[in-house]
């Protein structure tokens, strides 16, 4: 996600391994049914899961994320930890509220005892009781039908202007691994940790809308439309956008996505299609979606050329991209952040942004498809992993691009667009260290005071950090430390003392001191 800082703050900013041969992870693989009701802003599914322990021990239940309860009441960890946030601009009383009902769990066809967790507010996860202990290797499959009331748009989920987001909206297990289970609640400072798995989905919507969702589109019909139609506004920028125009009645899209750790969906209807392809420099063909508000003068209509962009410079320098597809949604105003990531799909929220802003936000949130998905660290844990790589990765993109810096925007001195890149890099992260930021980089996102500090010391002086260490030894070294990391583990689950052995194997040096920074309070 890119969070949105204050003005007041923007003005302020211009002055030991485990062996990989013991490694294991859970696995998951899904098959939701799910259809949107327009006229009362919900969602009725069912979901089978087949789950396979590849844990060395038995397991005699499963924890479940329910997240959509989190929007229930004002006693939720999520309306707790707003109302906390000094920082928050959040008016409360405005929201409608959403919720998940209609759970019916069974286990391989059969009736089981589901329990809330201890903590009264953490409404939005429940244990799933299993009839017998799941041994290791052995899979079950887990089903249930679910009612979801949708809230209005305020943090990730809901409904705004005819718009809907779908994101964490299915009853999803919690992660389990050698540190045991994960099943935390959903906050708005704080984001998510998820096993990896396949997932077939089948929307069911009225005709007219268009969807973009994790995966690849099977109707076929419906995709060549989409390309179609795409491509020619992806040419014809200037001219009149042609829109899709669906039947009348309701349509079922079907979904097919692999290895990901979450699946999401929107839909909007008569919103513009940009459609392209992309070739990276293995020749495989990606293909690349944008979809956003029909309104003049818009300056998304290059939005098709800014993801084609991110999803290759992030493939360069990195690793390649090892999805089908990267599609772009222009999401409604939100208060909570710039945009929101999710494998193969990026929201984007940004109101008014220049192109250079654009441009960079939808890069990290593209970018999240390394951090967050295929490198999938647990972001609830240790969120620099996630967030704090990804901005040092946007940073240098829009630096190398544009000589900008999206914390920056348009308060940075217009001399500084004229110097070099390294003397513009230095200037500028000389000006990020400046800020106070007191609290340690590696701490539970939970423990942050409020969402300025969140950001601050996650986003911001995560990538100081890693700034200093490509001073001491390059770009091209770094890159090459960042490849390693990649290719080591990828579609897995990496914590902070793995990215550290895999840096420390590329660059051939001891860590020790450097990684003990995230742990300090204080300036770097």
């Amino acid at each position: 996600m890119v969070r949105l800082l204050s003005l007041s703050l923007l003005l302020t900013l211009t002055t030991t391994v485990f062996a990989q041969s013991a490694y294991w992870q859970q696995h998951v693989d899904y098959k939701i049914d799910v259809a949107l009701d327009d006229k009362s802003n919900s969602l009725k599914g069912n979901i089978n899961v087949v789950y396979k322990n590849n844990s060395p021990e038995s397991l005699d239940f499963i924890w479940f994320h329910i997240w959509p309860n989190a929007y229930k009441n004002d006693s939720t960890a999520l309306f707790q930890q707003l109302k906390n946030d000094s920082t928050s601009e959040e008016d409360l009383t405005k929201i409608t509220r959403g919720e998940i009902d209609g759970l019916n769990f069974k286990v391989d066809g059969k009736v089981v005892k589901t329990e809330p967790h201890s903590n009264p507010n953490y409404i939005d996860i429940i244990k799933v009781v299993l009839p017998k202990s799941l041994k290791p290797g052995q899979s079950t499959t887990i089903s249930t039908d679910f009612l979801v009331k949708l809230p209005s748009y305020f943090s990730r989920s809901g409904y705004a202007d005819g718009q809907y987001m779908a994101t964490q909206w299915y009853p999803k297990p919690a992660v389990f691994d050698k540190n045991g289970w994960h099943e935390f609640p959903y906050l708005s400072m704080g984001e998510y940790y998820s096993e990896y798995g396949n997932f077939k989905v089948n929307i069911t919507l009225p005709a007219d809308y268009v969807v973009g969702a994790t995966g690849i589109l099977q109707s076929k019909d419906e995709l060549n439309q989409y390309k179609t139609i795409g491509a020619k506004n992806a040419a014809n920028r200037t001219a009149t956008p042609e829109l899709y125009k669906g039947k009348a009645g309701n349509k079922t899209l079907t979904y097919h996505a692999e290895n990901v750790p979450d699946f999401a969906w929107f839909a909007e209807k008569g919103v513009v299609i940009q459609y392209d392809t992309l070739k990276l420099r293995s020749g495989k063909i990606v293909d690349v979606f944008t979809y956003y508000k029909n309104k003049p003068n818009t300056i998304w209509n290059n939005s098709i050329d800014y993801a084609k962009d991110g999803t290759r410079y992030y493939s360069e320098k990195i690793g390649e991209y090892d999805y089908p597809t990267v599609q772009v949604f222009e999401g409604p105003k939100n208060n909570s952040s710039g945009g929101m990531e999710y494998p193969m799909i990026t929201i984007i929220t940004v109101p008014d942004a220049s192109k250079e802003y654009l441009d960079g936000v939808i890069a990290h949130e593209i970018g999240h498809n390394w951090f967050m998905s295929m490198l999938g660290s647990n972001e609830r844990m240790h969120t620099w992993q996630d967030e704090g790589l990804n901005t040092y990765y946007q940073f240098r993109y829009e630096a190398e691009k544009y000589r900008y810096n999206s914390i920056f925007r348009d308060q940075m001195p217009p001399q500084m667009k004229k110097l070099p890149l390294d003397d513009f890099q230095k200037t500028a992260y000389r000006a990020l260290s400046s800020i106070p930021m007191e609290a340690a980089i590696d701490q539970p996102a939970a423990d942050f005071k409020t969402s300025e500090e969140y950001g601050l010391i996650s986003y911001i002086k995560t990538s100081i950090w890693l700034y200093e260490l490509e001073q001491m030894f390059g770009r091209d070294k770094i890159d090459a430390a960042f490849q390693e990391y990649f290719k080591t583990w990828k579609h897995k689950h990496p914590q902070p003392e793995d990215m550290k052995a895999a840096f420390e194997k590329s660059l051939g040096v001891n860590l020790d001191d450097f990684f003990a920074e995230l742990k300090k309070k204080g300036s770097l």
